[in-house]
């Protein structure tokens, strides 16, 4: 398996190529134990979500890595890829305000949540 950071490098390359709008990337280290990192980006037009979506799995195939699953295809409002260490989430502007997870995973480390608990 690749380095965490190479994979990371390789997605933002790839969404940068196709004209990528609002690229971010959330560290969820200490948040998730699914993934170390998020991408979240927006497409104009459900064809544009769909080729970026399609690009990452492209050049991840072509740097050895087998992504775990992508959904969300048919509709292209909303497509995940998940390349295991990095998660990207390419959405319509609209999905993505409406979700908003950028907000949620803006919360304390799963250690500090534990804490901030009530006894």
């Amino acid at each position: 398996m690749k380095e965490v950071e190479e994979v990371k490098g390789l997605v933002v390359k790839a969404l940068d190529e196709m004209k990528a709008v609002d690229l971010t990337v959330l560290d969820v280290r200490g948040k998730s134990s699914v993934t170390d990192f998020m991408v979240i980006v927006s497409g104009t037009s459900g064809r544009h979500v769909k080729a970026m979506a399609n690009s990452v799995v492209v050049e991840a195939k072509k740097a050895g890595i087998k992504p775990l699953g992508v959904e969300g295809e048919a509709s292209s409002e909303w497509v995940l890829v998940d390349l295991v260490d990095v998660v990207v989430h390419v959405m319509l502007p609209e999905t993505r305000e409406f979700y908003q997870l950028e907000k949620l995973w803006e919360a304390g480390s799963v250690d500090e949540l534990a804490e901030a608990r009530p006894q």
